[in-house]
């Protein structure tokens, strides 16, 4: 699982590129790894209405990593399914390890 090939550290945070399933029956973030992509899935319950699904998903990644909703931006692919969110004051090695955690969760 090289799931690091979704995370690329910069000056500005951690850059994190996801795939997201907006109206989905239960909220999973991370829902997994795509290999073929290299993207963080995410699985969201809010459908991709009127902002709805991007605020789910800001507020989910800020509260997952333990970081305020305004260090949180998506940088591309806002109206798209495939996103790249910014993690600002992050540290690579705590994004790196928080996701092994949870994607370990889900494997099981």
């Amino acid at each position: 699982m090289s799931f690091e090939d979704a995370l690329k550290k910069t000056d500005a945070g951690v850059l994190i590129d996801i795939e997201v399933t907006p109206g989905s029956k239960t909220l999973s973030v991370p829902g997994g790894y795509n290999p073929w992509r290299k993207r963080i899935e995410v699985r969201l319950s809010e459908n991709a209405r009127k902002g709805k699904a991007n605020e789910q998903l800001i507020g989910t990644i800020a509260d997952l990593f333990g970081l305020k909703i305004s260090d949180v931006s998506i940088v591309s692919g806002m109206h798209n399914s495939k996103k790249s969110l910014l993690l600002g004051n992050a540290e690579y090695f705590a994004i790196v390890i928080k996701l092994k955690e949870k994607l370990l969760e889900h494997s099981d």
